[in-house]
């Protein structure tokens, strides 16, 4: 098991020896020659984009996560607007979503017409509290959007329900954008929302570049969502060609949020190594959870009994009151030493554009408490036993030298010195 420091060390940002000569990322892609060659072979075909690679893609991942249809979208944000859209949310409506999320969550509410109603998260997992949800449910409410923070699937069995319950029924969309392969109560993530919306960014499980999915059980839904992603139209150029035909009509106002071949052959070969990315991430967790609970300053995320999550991030909090710094000091320290941590996410009402425009007074005390500790520490599965070592070697580093109650006797105090003067000035 990776052991953290006993001695205090110099920190980078203090003068010392970072722990790494080079910026280790958060996340990254891993591509290897398999993935090159599926690319080369569709460029190398007839055709680049609406061809034989989107169904075929498709139809393995539906398999996959244990759904009847895919539908195949240019990013996970249009996939997420194609949701909305199938959903039915138009203005006059609200959907009601969690403010820790990235706001295209939330924007593609907006993007409907619709109006976006924040609920606080849970304290330990993040996700949507159920019990907020139903503070917030009103007759304008059509739509429940769960994210499963960090690869932690929401609480979906009591927020489908909510939804059931609702007077209109309303639906509840999945953004599985994090959790592409996590587990919920024994079921796969993508086979229990009304629709499950995933994204194929290079930091994600598995990448085309750009990419997204909505996975769903109901032939409808699936239905207007390829119409959707097509301009409305619809048919597809490769149906029409196949069948000798020309005429097309456009029967609803959609987008060009087609996918490529070229994207859904690198996805496709992504998709095999799907399981091993999952074991791995899922090592580096187990790593990290084992070497920080001997930090009392840290809190280590939560994992509920009844899940297997995706682990897309390793989001830590720190228990401030225990540090003679705030967030913004071990963030710059760990910067520092060359391990390339995040802030996953400043809530999506802080936002100038949201706070501008919906001029909103109300809090949400768990996200903002959380937004203010929280740092997400590198995570994905091309990461070797070396690189998570060095993070857990600079996180103990940090934490310890900026550690209020660290026991300093005989030990160097360059860092908590340094410190002290400048607020001294």
């Amino acid at each position: 098991m990776s052991a953290l420091p006993t001695k205090l060390e110099t920190l980078a940002i203090h003068g010392g020896t970072p722990v790494r000569e080079k910026l280790l990322p958060y996340g990254r892609q891993s591509i290897d020659d398999a993935d090159i060659e599926a690319v080369v072979e569709v460029l190398k075909s007839d055709w680049l984009t609406t061809g034989p690679k989107i169904a075929e893609f498709e139809e393995q991942f539906a398999a996959r996560v244990g759904a009847r249809h895919a539908v195949s979208f240019s990013s996970g944000t249009a996939a997420l607007h194609g949701a909305a859209f199938a959903a039915g949310l138009g203005p006059g409506d609200e959907a009601i979503t969690t403010p820790m999320t990235f706001c295209a969550t939330a924007n593609c509410i907006l993007y409907q017409g619709a109006t976006p109603v924040f609920a606080d998260v849970s304290p330990d997992t993040l996700n949507l509290d159920p019990g907020e949800v139903s503070r917030k449910i009103s007759a304008r409410t059509r739509a429940i959007i769960a994210v499963d923070y960090a690869g932690h699937p929401a609480a979906l069995d009591e927020l489908g329900q909510l939804a059931k319950a609702h007077v209109q029924r309303a639906l509840l969309i999945e953004d599985a954008c994090h959790a592409l392969g996590a587990e919920y109560r024994g079921k796969p993530v993508g086979s229990i929302a009304h629709m499950t919306v995933f994204s194929f960014h290079p930091v994600k499980h598995l990448t085309t570049g750009e990419g997204g999915m909505v996975a769903t059980n109901d032939a409808r839904l699936a239905e207007t969502l390829r119409r959707f992603r097509n301009h409305g139209i619809s048919s597809e150029a490769r149906q029409r060609q196949e069948s000798g035909q020309w005429f097309y009509e456009m029967v609803l106002l959609g987008f060009n949020y087609r996918l490529t071949d070229i994207a859904c052959a690198l996805g496709i070969s992504q998709l095999g190594k799907l399981s091993a990315n999952l074991a791995r991430r899922r090592e580096i967790a187990a790593h990290y959870t084992a070497a920080f609970r001997d930090l009392p300053a840290i809190v280590v995320p939560a994992v509920r009994e009844d899940v297997n999550p995706a682990w897309h991030l390793y989001p830590v909090r720190l228990k401030l009151e225990m540090l003679a710094v705030g967030r913004r000091e071990i963030f710059r320290a760990l910067r520092a030493e060359n391990i390339g941590v995040n802030v996953h996410y400043v809530p999506v009402h802080q936002h100038p554009y949201y706070r501008e425009r919906f001029k909103s007074k109300e809090g949400y005390p768990v996200a903002e408490d959380a937004y203010e500790r929280l740092i997400s520490l590198p995570m994905f599965h091309a990461m070797t036993a070396q690189d998570v070592e060095d993070v857990i070697h600079a996180v103990g580093k940090v934490v310890n030298c900026f550690d209020r109650k660290y026991d300093r006797k005989n030990e160097r105090r360059e860092g908590l010195d340094f410190l002290e003067t400048r607020q001294s000035r």
